[in-house]
Parts: structure tokens; sequence; C-alpha cells
């Protein structure tokens, strides 16, 4: 295996944004280290119940209520401004153990069978803005297509590292970072980075990840995304994204959307060979209060595609509530139905409902890869799956309870041999109450 031989993203990052430093280096920054303070509390209550129904066992039941407190300071006055952000997250169980748990809202079981009652962290990041960059330290909630930090659940996901972000032109984001060490969303302490599909050899991680990026959203209705990222020793994945929404008349619209993924092992390849190429298109007419979306998502390789674990970074059409429809060489296809209530005086209310279905032919999954060869069986040369999905969503429009959210997620999956492992026959059901708090 070829050992790729680069510069580190974040380093290109900073070069870029030095030209623009030199440019304008008598611009006062800086909006006030307290004046432009905030503090916020969002609560989070979430319950979780997964049926396997194919495995005659016990529901995974998690309930639990979860603190998640967010300071974020202004910056001193000068050319160079200085400012701290923190925050500290706070997870505990309402209900879960004893044979109900495993649903990864709670922390892994210890040796009792029984999840914890709590589980927290806290941490800061030093922030620098100088002109139209800003340089940050510590830990980072970060959500781009190449690493994005797990929302799914009842705390959010956190990256331990720096990232470098300029906004010198008018809709242009350029960015760059490293991460060294990730907090999972079910866990209170920090560890190395891992993948949500590889299984790592003698549960060895990476030890950072580099990444790059371009974001453009300057044009009238259109949206793109260029990023890199290198996971050491893993993997180099390269990013691309092209949205564009088009009104045909007053109400209605046309969104085409193209999502691709290249992925290549690198260094030590610690899980093995991968060459993955992976893209999914989507087109969505909007009618009024209506939309609806066909989608065609393609995976192209022996091995699945893979991101970081517990994280979102997979910004594929076809990535569901439970399946993400990402085996080595699947084809699958979504249609989805979303209405806004406001169409009908209910502002807040919202709903989609969507089918997925996704085919399989694992006669050239590679069986003996080293990462990857757990997740496949070898009685599934031709396996099938879909998953039907549910999402209704209520948001208070005013009063003493405005922002409050509640959610309700329903997901059926169902799945032929081969893929079991990852597919299995799931009913899953989802109840979310958000209410955040704007304390100053």
């Amino acid at each position: 295996m070829k050992t790729a031989h680069s510069l580190s993203p974040i380093f290109i990052a900073l070069a870029a944004t030095m030209s623009n430093a030199a440019q304008a280096a008598d611009t006062p920054t800086g909006d006030g280290f307290i004046e432009g303070s905030s503090l916020r509390l969002n609560t989070r209550n979430y319950y979780m119940n997964r049926d396997r129904r194919d495995q005659h066992v016990d529901d995974s039941k998690e309930w639990g209520q979860g603190f998640i407190g967010l300071f974020e300071s202004g910056y001193t006055p000068g050319v160079v401004g200085f400012g701290l952000d923190a925050h500290a997250l706070l997870g505990l169980k309402l209900d879960g153990g004893g044979g109900t748990d495993g649903s990864s809202l709670l922390p892994v079981s210890d040796g009792s069978g029984k999840a914890p009652g709590s589980f927290s962290t806290a941490g800061g990041t030093l922030k620098l803005r100088a002109l139209d960059s800003e340089l940050k330290a510590g830990d980072l909630f970060l959500g781009n297509p190449v690493i994005a930090g797990g929302r799914t659940r009842m705390l959010p996901q956190t990256f331990r590292g720096f990232s470098l972000a300029n906004h010198s032109v008018d809709g242009l984001l350029l960015e760059g970072g490293r991460a060294s060490f990730t907090k999972l969303y079910n866990q209170s302490g920090h560890r190395r980075i891992g993948t949500a599909y590889g299984s790592l050899p003698d549960a060895r991680e990476s030890r950072h990840l580099d990444w790059l990026g371009a974001s453009w959203s300057g044009t009238p209705g259109l949206t793109s995304n260029l990023y890199a990222a290198t996971l050491k020793d893993i993997w180099n994945q390269y990013y691309y994204d092209l949205d564009y929404t088009w009104t045909l008349a007053d109400g209605v619209s046309l969104n085409p959307g193209l999502h691709a993924y290249h992925t290549r092992d690198t260094g030590q390849a610690l899980l093995g060979h991968i060459d993955n190429n992976t893209y999914s298109l989507h087109l969505t007419l909007g009618v009024g209060s209506h939309s609806l979306t066909a989608a065609y998502q393609r995976v192209n390789g022996n091995t699945p595609f893979d991101y970081i674990n517990q994280g979102d970074s997979i910004f594929l059409d076809n990535s569901q509530q439970y399946s993400d429809f990402n085996g080595p060489g699947e084809r699958s296809w979504k249609l989805k139905y979303a209405y806004d209530f406001a169409g009908l005086g209910l502002p807040g209310l919202t709903s989609a409902i969507s089918y997925s279905r996704g085919t399989l032919d694992l006669s050239s999954a590679d069986q003996g890869s080293r990462g990857y060869a757990s997740w496949y069986s070898a009685d599934g040369t031709h396996a099938r799956h879909w998953e039907r999905d549910l999402d209704i969503q209520y948001v208070v429009q005013d009063g003493r309870a405005r922002d409050l959210a509640l959610r309700l997620q329903w997901a059926t999956n169902r799945g032929s041999g081969g893929y079991s492992a990852v597919d299995r026959d799931v009913d899953e059901y989802r109840v979310i109450v958000d209410y955040p708090v704007n304390i100053f």
C-alpha cells in the first residue's frame, strides 16, 4: 500500500487567510467580550424504543433528560479580538437498564447490565478573530460534510482540536482544521476518532482528522460545497455537492441536487483497502405547502460508504432514521412527501413521510477486509431491505413556551439475509421534546 504525502489541510487554510490579513491589517474588530456574550440552556427530553423483531429479545427502551448549557463571549476590541466559549452537558437516565437499554441513547452498560444514572462533560474553546478570519482551539461543535458531530440523540457530539474559518468574500466560507479526540453523544470522556462501520484492529483509532473546505452561497438559489479530509492511516475522503432551487411560478419551485463522496485508503490503511465512490441525486417539487422528493443513491465499491463514528457526516439523500443505505455496491431509491401545516393556518406544525428501498449484490463485497468483513453474511449474495419513516414536529410560535418543540419519529425497517448485521427487522420510535432558553 502506498503512503500518500500531502500538506495538512489546516496549513493550507492558514496560508490562504494570511494574505487577506496582510491586506487589511488596520481593520478593527471586536464587539466587546461582555457586551457580545450570550448564555443559552437547552433542555432535551428523549424517549427511544428499538424493537428488534427478528432477534426475539427484549425491546431496547431508553428515556433520558439532557441539559445543554452554552456560553459564547464576544470579542475584545482591537485589530485582533480574543474570546472564550464554554459548554456543559448533562444526561440523566429516567428509564433504561436491566435488559431494556442498548438503543445508544445512554452510555454502554457496565457488567451489571444497567446504564449509569447520569453522564456529563464540560469543555471550553479559546477563539481569536482578526479581519475576516476566526481561529478556535479547544472543544468544537462541527457540522461539515466530512466531520459533523452527531446531534440525533440526547446530547451532541463534540471534537477536540482547532479550526480556522475565513469570510473575506461575501457568500464564500473557507475553513480548515484538525480534530484529535471526540466526545461521543452517549459518553462522558474523550477518545480517539473511529468510524461508524469499520472495525479497527487491536482497538486502534486514528490519531487525528484534518479537513479543508469551501462553501458557496453567494448566488441566489444556489449552494455548493467542496471538502477534503484525511483520517490519518485510514482514508482520504473528498466531497462535492451542488443544490439549486428554481422558482417556476408563485409558490412553485423545482430543486435538483447532487451529493458525492470519494474515499481512498491512506497511510497504514488500518481498515484495509478502500476505493469507494458514493453519490446521491434528488429532485424536489414544491407546490405551496406541499413538497415531493424523489432520490436515487449509489455506492460504487466493495466496502460500505463509511464516516465518523456517531457522526452526521453522511450528507446523502437516502441516509434515513435507521438505515444509511450505504452497503457495498448498493443501489437505493426514495420517495418522500412533506407538508407544512401553515397552509392550513397551523404554523409550526410540519410532517414528512418517506419510503426507501435498497438492493445489494454482495458477491463482489470484500469478504477478506480486515475492517468491514464482519458486516456481511456469506448467504446474502443478493440482499434487499426497505425503510418507511414518519416524522411529525410542532414548534410553539409565541407566548411563554415559544420555541418549545415536540417531535415524533417512527421508522420501520425490513431486510433479507446477508446484510442483517446492519439492517435487521426493526421498529423504532422516538419522542423528543426540546425547550431552549436564552438566559442572556
